[in-house]
């Protein structure tokens, strides 16, 4: 049971975002402290009514924190999260699903433009001072969006949202989620997972934008790469699980497909040997898809809305996991 108002206190947890300032200019009148590393976080979360975090969470927390009743994530994803633990032991969770919604939408518009017009490469020989030639080849080129066909795996906001950018672009866009008539009119066509291998060898651009569950973990595995053009790419700004990272590896290093542009990986960073650091056609961004400067204000909205209907006794919470 969440206290009231004036005896509540909130744990903001994370290691970056300025949370608490956030919430302080709301002038809730609510107690609240931070903490920025996983010690800390042990340390004090027996003070907390309500946690508001995304890495940091660990399921040990539901048995030492003994007074906490709530948990607004952070972040969209909540893998990291024992829901049965939780409903056990009466904790309410909801997730930030839809904050970053338009922001990382924008950033897989973004990377497939990137790597549509060989941007990295840009960069690299700007870094070189190599001013680069014409090329006969027109396989190596830069290309244009105009025709091109992208599958979106996860067809919710992002996806939804990413769909359509990409008809600005006049591309084709082809859905896959587990309701397919929820994505209708986003996407030219959605189909269920089913499926996607089957979409796979008309895809210029394959993107992921959605949740890691048993269904999406190693969706992007060697079969479907083996079923990719070879002039395609992958795009994941969804979670390091979703793609079999070896197979990945082999893919790009054998010319299976083009390239990959990934805001995530699996293990987060990539290990310090990864051979992904050093791949010209690789662009790895630091999980920085759903970063905005509005991103700390539109959780506390989130987590103040969820908060007022605890309060007030209702059972649905916005985003609701448990």
């Amino acid at each position: 049971m969440l206290p009231p108002r004036e005896s509540l206190t909130i744990c903001f947890a994370h290691a970056a975002y300025r949370m608490k300032d956030s919430w302080d200019a709301l002038n809730t009148g609510i107690a609240s402290f931070e903490v920025r590393d996983r010690a800390e976080l042990d340390r004090r979360a027996h003070e907390a009514d309500a946690i508001v975090v995304s890495g940091m969470w660990h399921n040990g927390l539901i048995a030492s924190a003994s007074k906490l009743a709530f948990v607004q994530s952070i972040s969209s994803g909540t893998d990291q999260y024992d829901k049965a633990a939780f409903a056990a032991r009466g904790i309410r969770l909801a997730s930030a699903a839809g904050v970053n919604a338009r922001a990382v939408a924008e950033h897989a518009m973004g990377l497939i433009l990137a790597m549509a017009r060989r941007l990295p490469e840009a960069r690299d020989n700007q870094a070189q001072r190599v001013w680069r030639g014409m090329i006969g080849d027109p396989t190596q080129r830069e290309d244009e969006l105009g025709g091109k066909t992208l599958a979106i795996v996860g067809l919710g906001r992002i996806g939804g949202r990413l769909a359509r950018l990409a008809k600005a672009f006049d591309m084709t866009t082809i859905g896959f989620r587990r309701d397919p008539s929820a994505g209708a009119g986003d996407a030219d066509s959605v189909h269920t997972l089913a499926a996607f291998g089957d979409c796979l060898p008309e895809a210029d651009f394959v993107a992921l934008t959605c949740p890691l569950t048993p269904e999406t973990k190693h969706v992007v595995n060697a079969v479907a790469l083996g079923r990719m053009k070879k002039s395609a790419y992958l795009i994941n700004v969804a979670r390091g699980g979703c793609v079999d990272e070896a197979a990945l590896i082999g893919a790009l290093q054998s010319g299976a497909i083009a390239g990959a542009a990934l805001d995530c990986s699996d293990p987060e960073p990539p290990a310090a040997e990864s051979v992904l650091w050093g791949m010209p056609n690789v662009l790895i961004t630091p999980h920085t898809g759903g970063e905005t400067t509005q991103y700390e204000k539109n959780v506390n909205e989130i987590l103040l809305e969820n908060l007022d209907r605890l309060w007030r006794g209702e059972t649905e919470l916005r985003n609701q996991i448990v």
